[in-house]
């Protein structure tokens, strides 16, 4: 991608968190320069961590154990330590995926979905992830739709619908503080992605949505669209071969190289070139 290795993405690490080599190696397809660095280190840096830095990775894992509630903890931490550079960070042009636990922990950061946000500041918590209807942990592969009319920067130019990718969570369902708040947060394009059942439309049934979030909802991005959480894993399908199908298409004669997700990162460092 022409002018990707001009990208700098840092990918925070540590604290149980453990889906950094992947998400790293997907940006790194992108062409982007890629950093993975220590949330403590982060925090001990404060503003001077993001100084340079175009994307801001969360991934997945288990912050702190999930203790309290998954992405509590690690939260609470951003949040106290450095959250005003966090939310300057997205406001001077920053762009941020939370993956899974990432995104778990930028909800309850406040940023996502972020309506009304102060400038310079985190929003109030007005959406949370939590145990999925069918309690315990639940590991599969699910079909993901993307709403083209979203404003996320990390959807808009994907290239293929569904896509699949595995999905691995306890806690996954996306619920709104209020009617309202769902309300406001889908009629603003915030809603990127959905689980979708084998005829192609949104659900809420179980396993084709593994945590039962209202109306398929798998993925949110901020107004900005440059903030981004979804719960599936799409640099867990980076290559081809990552399917558990693929030798059995590859029986039948298709050829492939490349996964369903690494599209998704690639879109955030193209993103970031466009801005």
């Amino acid at each position: 991608m022409p002018g990707a290795a001009e990208v700098r993405v840092r990918v925070l690490a540590g604290y149980g968190l453990n889906c950094e080599a992947e998400t790293a190696a997907g940006f790194r397809m992108a062409g982007a320069e890629v950093e993975i660095v220590h949330t403590g280190a982060l925090i001990e840096a404060g503003a001077a961590g993001l100084r340079g830095v175009h994307l801001l990775a969360f991934v997945g894992g288990f912050a702190f154990g999930d203790h309290i509630a998954s992405g509590r903890v690690l939260a609470n931490r951003l949040r106290f330590a450095m959250g005003d550079a966090l939310a300057r960070f997205v406001d001077d042009g920053g762009h941020v995926i939370g993956i899974c636990n990432g995104f778990q922990t930028i909800t309850k950061l406040g940023l996502l979905p972020a309506l009304d946000r102060p400038h310079g500041q985190l929003g109030v918590q007005q959406v949370s992830v939590v145990d999925n209807d069918r309690l315990g942990y639940h590991d599969g592969w699910v079909r993901l739709g993307i709403d083209r009319t979203s404003v996320c920067a990390f959807t808009r130019d994907a290239s293929g619908s569904p896509l699949e990718v595995p999905s691995r969570h306890g806690e996954g369902k996306i619920v709104f503080a209020d009617v309202d708040a769902r309300t406001r947060v889908r009629a603003a394009g915030c809603v990127p992605m959905a689980y979708l059942d084998a005829d192609g439309a949104p659900t809420e049934r179980w396993p084709e949505n593994p945590n039962g979030s209202a109306e398929g909802i798998a993925a949110l991005c901020d107004t900005t669209g440059r903030v981004f959480g979804v719960m599936p894993h799409p640099e867990a399908h980076l290559y081809f071969d990552n399917h558990p199908d693929a030798r059995l298409w590859r029986q039948q004669g298709y050829d492939g190289r490349y996964g369903d997700g690494v599209g998704i990162l690639m879109n955030g460092v193209r993103a970031v070139l466009a801005a």
